[in-house]
């Protein structure tokens, strides 16, 4: 399985890392929601695999994605923009746990909202262009932007 390094922010103490994140061919006709950035091409990312107490057999329903495509008060979007992930169906129905990390950075900015926080483990990937053609490497470099949308953007209600 071909895969491209993504960064995984961790609910629990851990630090943000990257990782290599796995995708598989789709067949794009077949594929339901082939349309989907994460899908447009012709390939299914795997975030589920570093999503901590997800609902192992349900793939990609378990999960949600979130497009980063520009920061506040830009003008243009990026031209290689981000893909974040986040579950949403936990194994025993539970709700997943605040995200320590980005709790943190949001506290810091003074934007943290507990009903609306970021919950489990994020993994966010990079695409080569706004068409979401292709993904990249995303790589350490790219968390400085990450944080700053992250400090300023609560989670998806």
């Amino acid at each position: 399985m071909p895969t491209f390094d993504a960064i995984v922010f961790p609910a629990d103490d851990r630090p943000p890392h990257i990782v290599p994140l796995m995708i598989t061919a789709v067949s794009l006709p077949a594929a339901a929601g082939s349309s989907a950035e994460p899908y447009r091409c012709g390939r299914a990312p795997h975030p589920e695999v570093y999503m901590d107490y997800i609902a192992d057999q349900l793939g990609s329903q378990a999960w949600r994605y979130h497009l980063i495509e520009a920061l506040d008060g830009m003008i243009k979007k990026f031209t290689t923009p981000y893909i974040l992930f986040y579950p949403v169906i936990s194994r025993d129905g539970m709700p997943f746990p605040v995200n320590k990390c980005i709790r943190e950075i949001q506290l810091q900015a003074q934007t943290y909202d507990e009903a609306r926080a970021w919950r489990g483990n994020l993994v966010i990937a990079k695409y080569r262009d706004a068409d979401y053609s292709a993904m990249i490497d995303a790589s350490m470099a790219d968390f400085p932007i990450i944080k700053n949308y992250l400090s300023t953007h609560l989670a998806p209600s």
